[in-house]
């Protein structure tokens, strides 16, 4: 169903809608909501959002100012879009924003209410932080695997080396989404779920695609919950049959490892069947699926969008791509692969990431807030209920803060006087920022790269596709050049 159908489908029922319109424009001249554009009847402002609603939030934050309300169908939401505003709604307000907003498809199979992406920071989003942080992210499990992300790093050094002699095109995104999702699937069940060469065996590979596709995808449902029933556009169909899979293949995987138990734990899930076997209303059987299907679709996906970002930046800036290359030669050399232990050691490789997610946050909206009470900021009132999105990508490109925002400039990194925003939280150490240093750095050391067709780096298509994560509208493609 097209935009245009669905409206005509919308009025059709508009008397039905007519007594919650009213209200809710009461509501409105009556409350100090923060200022914003005027809603359209029904829809509200959901056409201002168009494709890239992050972009388009962030012009209109040019005219309403850095905290704006906007009336996305039924829902009033509201949008911050500077670090300062950020900084007192995420720490001083941190609990009166600590429910988030579930999409639609974030529903599905109850997925909501094992997800510790949607639970409310209570005893059961604690627990599983706990285990995740014990059993996968604590810094000795990540040292431990540190042969395990070697090995998946000279993979794609082979691969890279195979398409530099036969003059192929290298997808970056593709490959670097191989190599995080084979070490993710590596690291939860002792196998590899993806391929580089190979068009087969890549059922897991595209379940996961596919998942990330439907929650990414704008869901009228979202914004009209009376429609949730409906389901207009199918995502919620589309999103139940990739759940069911994902699940029909951890099940499997965990009585196979159920059947041949027996000594030293090897991955995450015999690890979390240890625990589900000692006491079940601790760890249920639910409760490990959910987290390895957050687990996976967000390890892999992030990881891979942010490498393809620093690839594509320094093509088109071939002097930051010689200064990162030069500072791994001079510190790794030509003969071995990048080790984590040489990361601190390389302050412009770090730089080049940061300011890769300062120009391009794979999750430029965060994950939607909703107020759980009346919350009063700079002398505005964010209702109870209210969603609220933070726009780091916006904050990233505030020219107030940024100098130079819209270039890219890593060596404003180097400058420890500089504005940092600490864009991985405190997980510097985690899984994720590990490897988007390794692949990054492992793609530089020894491989020039150039765009198919004799395309200069100034004509690189840099457009962004917005959805559960933004990634390249045009997938970076180049050829390796051996060094």
């Amino acid at each position: 169903m097209d935009f245009l159908t669905f409206l005509l489908v919308l009025f059709s029922i508009i008397w039905i809608c007519t007594l919650i319109l009213t209200s809710n424009s009461r509501a409105r001249k009556s409350s100090r909501l923060p200022p914003g554009p005027k809603p359209f009847p029904i829809i509200g402002n959901i056409l201002a959002l168009g494709s890239k609603p992050h972009q388009s939030l962030a012009k209109l934050s040019q005219k309403y100012g850095p905290i704006m309300s906007l009336k996305l169908g039924s829902r009033t939401t509201v949008v911050v879009s500077s670090p300062e505003i950020a900084k007192i709604v995420l720490q001083k307000h941190d609990l009166a924003f600590s429910s988030r907003t579930v999409p639609s498809a974030g529903q599905t199979l109850n997925h909501h209410k094992f997800s510790m992406l949607w639970l409310p920071v209570e005893h059961q989003w604690r627990k599983l932080r706990k285990i995740c942080k014990e059993q996968m992210f604590s810094v000795p499990r990540l040292d431990a695997n540190q042969g395990l992300r070697k090995e998946k790093l000279q993979k794609l050094v082979d691969y890279v080396k195979q398409c530099s002699d036969t003059g192929r095109a290298v997808g970056i995104g593709e490959a670097a989404f191989t190599t995080s999702l084979n070490l993710i699937s590596a690291t939860l069940f002792s196998m590899e779920f993806a391929k580089f060469y190979s068009e087969s065996s890549q059922e897991m590979k595209e379940l996961v695609w596919g998942v990330m596709k439907c929650l990414g995808s704008p869901n009228f449902a979202d914004y009209f919950p009376i429609l949730k029933s409906v389901d207009p556009q199918g995502i919620l169909k589309e999103t139940k049959i990739y759940f069911e899979k994902l699940f029909a293949n951890f099940d499997r995987i965990i009585d196979e490892k159920i059947k041949s138990r027996e000594g030293e734990k090897h991955d995450l899930v015999e690890a979390l069947i240890e625990i589900n076997q000692r006491d079940e209303a601790e760890l249920s059987r639910e409760d490990i699926k959910h987290l390895l299907l957050d687990l996976l679709v967000a390890g892999s996906n992030t990881t891979s969008g942010t490498v393809e970002w620093a690839i594509a930046e320094l093509i088109q800036n071939p002097d930051k791509l010689l200064k990162t290359r030069n500072e791994l030669r001079n510190f790794v050399g030509q003969s071995r692969i990048i080790q984590e232990s040489d990361i601190p050691h390389l302050p412009y490789l770090q730089a080049v990431v940061k300011e890769t997610f300062r120009l391009h946050p794979i999750a430029p909206l965060l994950g939607p807030r909703k107020a759980r009470t009346d919350v009063e900021i700079n002398g505005y009132i964010i209702p109870k209920n209210a969603f609220v999105l933070i726009n780091v990508w916006a904050s990233g490109r505030d020219s107030s803060v940024w100098k130079n925002a819209e270039s890219f400039m890593p060596e404003r990194f180097l400058d420890h006087n500089a504005t940092q925003i600490d864009f991985s939280g405190q997980d510097f150490e985690s899984l994720a920022i590990r490897m988007v240093h390794l692949m990054l750095a492992t793609l530089v050391q020894d491989f020039g790269w150039e765009l198919e067709g004799g395309k200069k780096g100034g004509e690189l298509d840099m457009d962004e596709k917005f959805g559960f994560t933004v990634l390249k509208a045009e997938p970076l493609k180049a050829v390796p050049i051996k060094l």
